[in-house]
């Protein structure tokens, strides 16, 4: 039901009707979404210890014990509660969503890069492992990185709390934002993949990544700055030094693969606004052949010797 539209065209360089592109696109989009459905049922089964997991960096930094309203150095601490008769079975359906989506990263990852990889090379296109198993631990990195940050940026925002006030805070509008930050983490973490993909298909070379790097590390420093909850330098930091990273290690991948196509090119550094070379030089004329055979049909009635056995207008020929 679900096989490939592409396995059942001949063209050697992928090219399909419209149709078959979305019927491609179908397929992918359902194995990717099966993955994930099946993955959100194991993980409603530990769903205990996935709470665990998700709940310790604010318990452990500003979580309210045993009843207090302050830590143990005086600062307000935070209650997490949940207020609503279905609030937890939502929170559930979220912890089990964010399970799948993470855990079968490696799954939706391949399904969305074999769409993209018949529009790349014969010699390319075995890229798509490849473009899977480096994803999904980028993809990963990402999410934990924005779990790791979260005690932190919990302590700095209740840190604006008044004395004596107590803070409530809801378990789904947390389970939200930690859903919402290991999601952007996770996918700002594969931007070199984004664009050593679009390098491999000639869209981008490695030369104008390379000049693009005073505006990317601006940008990335700029979505940092968006993407932390809290606002505060170091989580902003700590999220844009891997990307600067991360986007640097795509534009030397990029400029190696640039010159391994290059050798196979040797028009390939020429500028499309640019001509090439042309060798005017003169080439030596070859000795003279002589005419077997007239070549106007005026010149078959010639004599012995070669003359014109009649004139028109004082010329040999008709012209």
């Amino acid at each position: 039901m679900l096989k490939s539209a592409r396995k059942q065209e001949k063209d050697d360089e992928g090219r399909m009707p419209l149709l078959d592109h979305l019927r491609e696109l179908r397929n992918r989009l359902l194995k990717a979404v099966l993955a994930i459905v099946v993955v959100m049922i194991v993980a409603a089964f530990y769903q205990k210890e996935i709470y665990e997991f998700l709940l310790a960096p604010i318990q452990e930094s500003v979580g309210c014990k045993n009843g207090v309203v302050t830590t143990v150095d005086g600062k307000s601490c935070a209650l997490l509660k949940t207020d609503t008769l279905i609030g937890p079975f939502t929170n559930a359906l979220k912890v089990a969503l964010m399970s799948g989506v993470l855990l079968a990263t490696p799954v939706w990852l391949y399904q969305l890069w074999a769409f993209v990889a018949p529009g790349l090379h014969k010699g390319e296109k075995r890229y798509a492992y490849a473009f899977a198993v480096v994803g999904a631990p980028l993809f990963l990195a990402g999410g934990y990185l924005a779990y790791a940050i979260l005690p932190q940026t919990a302590e700095i925002m209740l840190g604006f709390s008044p004395d004596d006030v107590q803070n409530q805070i809801g378990l789904d509008s947390y389970l939200d934002l930690l859903v919402r930050m290991v999601i952007v983490f996770g996918l700002a973490f594969e931007l070199p993949l984004l664009l050593i993909a679009l390098n491999m298909t000639g869209l981008i070379t490695g030369k104008r990544m390379l000049g693009w790097w005073r505006g990317m590390i601006v940008g990335l420093t700029a979505f940092a700055a968006i993407a932390t909850p809290g606002g505060e330098p170091i989580s902003m930091l700590l999220l844009a030094g891997p990307l600067a990273v991360l986007y640097f290690i795509a534009v030397g991948f990029s400029l190696l693969n640039d010159k391994r196509r290059n050798r196979k090119n040797p028009d390939a550094e020429l500028s499309d606004d640019e001509a090439s070379d042309l060798d005017l030089t003169p080439e030596p004329v070859g000795s003279v052949e002589n005419v077997s055979r007239p070549a106007l049909p005026e010149q078959a009635s010639g004599g012995a010797d070669g003359s014109r056995s009649h004139r028109l207008n004082g010329y040999d020929d008709i012209t």
